[in-house]
């Protein structure tokens, strides 16, 4: 396979510290919202983000998530907290979250420490999904080993036959806050002169916004 022959050329539009104003979380939102507004497709999912954690022994793992709420303090998703990525959380809540728009040449790099979510946040959002995948969740020990999908599968429609009401919120499901420590906001130029914007957390609640070189 030819990796040269893979080359993406970037439109030269540029980005401007001043254009993101002073609030890095008021800046996401009108990113978030310009990608969902440009998105090219229903097979694209402009809300997905990469997230990192890692063990109290260096160990580290990265997967896809979906970024389920910008708020005034943070950035929120959703899963299961025995998964691998809740149970690292659970011993190192530091983290590191990154989403991509190719269509629009950007990026945004946030890190941070975790907390849970309140039970009632999660429970709003649990039922907000659709009853299959509320099912799903109630029946899956994420990431332990699986005998067979068929089992699986079995297990869910068996909870389904026998719910009457709406579906419990599992103990080992809920939501997480991210509270960034530092932002990156990324925007692909020409010939590879990148714009990098960083916010970093200071002492005085506010942020210290500086530029780096691509």
């Amino acid at each position: 396979m030819d990796f040269q022959a893979i080359r993406k050329e970037y439109e030269d539009q540029g980005l401007d510290a001043k254009q993101l104003g002073d609030d890095p979380l008021a800046a996401l939102s009108y990113w978030m919202q310009l990608a969902t507004d440009k998105c090219p497709g229903s097979w694209f999912e402009p809300n997905a983000m990469s997230l990192a954690t890692s063990d109290l022994e260096g160990n580290v793992t990265v997967r896809v998530v979906l970024l389920k709420g910008i708020l005034t303090d943070g950035v929120q998703f959703f899963t299961n907290y025995d998964s691998i990525k809740g149970k690292q959380l659970a011993e190192n809540p530091r983290a590191a979250v990154a989403l991509h728009w190719p269509y629009l040449g950007r990026q945004v790099r946030i890190e941070g420490v975790t907390e849970k979510t309140s039970r009632s946040t999660s429970e709003e959002y649990f039922h907000s999904r659709p009853v299959g995948a509320q099912l799903s969740a109630s029946v899956s020990r994420q990431s332990t080993l699986l005998p067979s999908r068929t089992e699986l599968e079995q297990q869910k429609n068996l909870l389904a036959t026998v719910t009457d009401g709406p579906v419990p919120l599992p103990d080992d499901w809920g939501g997480y806050l991210l509270r960034p420590a530092r932002f990156e906001f990324w925007q692909g130029r020409s010939d590879r002169l990148h714009d990098r914007v960083v916010f970093t957390a200071n002492e005085s609640g506010s942020w210290d916004i500086v530029l780096l070189a691509p």
